[in-house]
């Protein structure tokens, strides 16, 4: 696996994100998109042995396409300056907890669990950790865990201001059901993807992640 091939088109293009300078490096992006390619391909079956619930997706249905949908955005650059994938089960279209690997200059992290789940995951998720508050700080505040997860469940800025209804305002976790979305995040220097053993190296990541999407994804099946 090239990564350093991945990491030069993607600095370029951070540069001359434009149609006529894609179109004319097209060879350049086909290159560096076999060698995700390739990647993610390799990442998956240690993923599949650590978590089974996966099942066997391949790199396409997990890999994000690199062309911005510009209609609805005030940003009308065309292409994404990262390669990305979401391993998980039903690939990146799932409505299950997964593994995230997000490549790009400066900006490279390896995150995992739940993001904008739909309104009947997201109650689910809640209603398990209001019935198993113990069970679920027990998995986000294990010291390994915070080893490469030190935020616990990241914060996104949509997050409730009040206690979702339903619940009790003095539940001794109610921040944590205020949560629209269930993720971590590890940031990655860009020299991580230009040593040996990438993949083993994001595994012992991806071990600490697992218990947490397993109790995600428990919840989400019940």
């Amino acid at each position: 696996m090239n990564f350093q091939l991945m990491m030069d088109f993607l600095a370029r293009l951070q540069i001359y994100n434009d149609r006529n300078w894609f179109n004319e490096n097209k060879d350049l992006y086909k290159e560096a998109h076999i060698e995700f390619v390739t990647f993610v391909n390799a990442l998956i079956p240690p993923l599949c042995q650590l978590d089974p619930s996966i099942g066997t997706p391949t790199a396409e249905e997990c890999m994000f396409r690199i062309y911005r949908d510009v209609r609805f955005s005030n940003n009308k650059l065309p292409y994404k300056t990262h390669f990305s994938a979401f391993i998980a089960n039903g690939g990146r279209k799932t409505r299950f907890a997964g593994y995230y690997i997000h490549i790009e200059p400066g900006e490279c992290f390896a995150s995992g669990g739940i993001y904008m789940p739909e309104a009947k995951e997201l109650t689910a998720i809640r209603n398990a950790i209001y019935q198993q508050p113990d069970e679920f700080r027990r998995i986000i505040d294990k010291p390994s865990f915070r080893k490469y997860f030190s935020d616990g469940i990241t914060t996104h800025e949509d997050t409730l201001k009040n206690p979702p209804k339903g619940y009790p305002k003095d539940f001794k976790e109610i921040d944590l059901l205020k949560n629209k979305h269930f993720t971590t995040g590890h940031s990655l220097d860009d020299d991580f993807f230009l040593q040996d053993d990438v993949v083993g190296r994001l595994m012992k990541i991806f071990k600490e992640q697992y218990p947490l999407n397993a109790f995600l994804n428990e919840a989400i099946n019940d």
